[in-house]
């Protein structure tokens, strides 16, 4: 179909926007900014492009009324997983009512549909206060476009467009990463009194994750607290014990959990096992976090919207947007594919979420 807000969607996708934090040589997102602030400029809108890193840019436009009020963010992010596997990662394809291509979910949908709204709002313009336009960098690793956007910018509410199928959703789980590592004695594989295997250290270790996460804690809206083994490292050769294996884990956490629960929870199993066997040993370490996001129950948002409400089951850029004061939901078109191979957008999804972010601006700031 032809639409100008799918239009522009296809002139993203075709950008490379790959993070290269997640993958090495990766593009980043500066070709990608480059595009969203010429357009915005070319709509009229005051556009100020901060960098997060280098070659790591934030775009952000500003839609001001004369009039005092209200400020409203609908904010998105502009960096994408890798291609691996992906015949044509950056050719858009329409097919059935979707299109296809890298970010189309995640998140190039929801970036052209604030970005299709910024036009009829910048036409239009809003009664009072302002929306302001934000396209951030890196949100697919450590998120560092956020920190830097709200270091320099603060509205009332924020809506970021993040693929929900229009469901909205007023929270999400967040997450924390820790390193284990048990230590063995390397030996060759016919002398076993000399070594100590610490790949089947780590067994011992796994099979206690594994009680773990069956007994997690529930939250009404968040649902189970889970934790997984993301990555597993160890060995040398196959006739030597393993001195060494390194295990990385990720553990989702909710609503009510101390920060850096999981350190904790591991350390207390690596107590236990040190107790059971003297020759087990292993330390753990933290890596890194994000918090658990609630939308206030007095923000106005969700009222406005008036679609289902829900939990995203992933962690989003709302949770920094919330944490510097902004009441923040999740709002945004859906499709499937995330981070898979065949990725694809709703199209009328796009669309029908463009409107509903001037349809809420407009009631916002006013």
């Amino acid at each position: 179909m032809h639409d100008e807000t799918i239009d522009l969607l296809r002139d993203l996708v075709a950008i490379d926007s790959v993070n290269p934090s997640l993958v090495p040589g990766g593009a980043g997102e500066q070709a990608i900014a480059d595009h969203v602030a010429s357009y915005l400029r070319a709509l009229g809108i005051d556009v100020v492009v901060q960098d997060a890193a280098p070659g790591r840019p934030n775009v952000i436009g500003v839609i001001e009324s004369p009039q005092r009020g209200p400020s409203l963010m609908l904010c998105g992010h502009s960096d994408t997983v890798g291609v691996e596997g992906m015949d044509a990662p950056f050719t858009p394809v329409e097919r059935d009512g979707r299109l296809y291509g890298r970010g189309t979910q995640d998140m190039k949908g929801g970036c052209a549909s604030i970005l299709g709204a910024a036009k009829v709002l910048a036409s239009n313009g809003v009664k009072k206060g302002r929306v302001v336009i934000a396209i951030v960098a890196d949100e697919e690793h450590s998120s560092i476009g956020a920190e830097a956007l709200v270091k320099d910018w603060q509205c009332d509410a924020a809506i970021v467009t993040e693929p929900t199928d229009l469901n909205l959703a007023i929270g999400h789980k967040g997450f924390e990463w820790v390193e284990i590592a048990t230590e063995g004695v390397a030996a060759h594989g016919s002398r076993p009194d000399d070594g100590v295997d610490a790949i089947a250290m780590m067994g011992r270790v796994l099979n206690r994750l594994e009680e773990l996460d069956r007994n997690m804690p529930v939250h009404p809206l968040l649902g189970r607290a889970s934790l997984h083994a993301s990555l597993i490292s160890g060995g040398r050769e196959l006739s030597t014990y393993p001195d060494r294996c390194t295990l990385h884990v990720e553990r989702r956490t909710i609503a009510g959990e101390p920060p850096r629960i999981t350190l904790r929870e591991i350390e207390t199993i690596l107590d236990t096992l040190r107790h059971q066997d003297a020759k087990f040993k292993a330390s753990a370490k933290f890596m890194f976090t994000r918090s658990p996001y609630l939308t206030p129950e007095h923000s106005p948002l969700p009222k406005l919207i008036g679609h289902p409400t829900m939990a995203a089951s992933f962690w989003t850029d709302a949770a920094i947007l919330g944490e510097a004061g902004m009441d923040s939901v999740v709002f945004g078109p859906g499709g499937a594919g995330l981070h898979g191979i065949d990725e694809y957008v709703n199209i009328d999804e796009v669309i029908a979420c463009r409107d509903m972010l001037i349809n809420v601006a407009r009631r916002f700031c006013a």
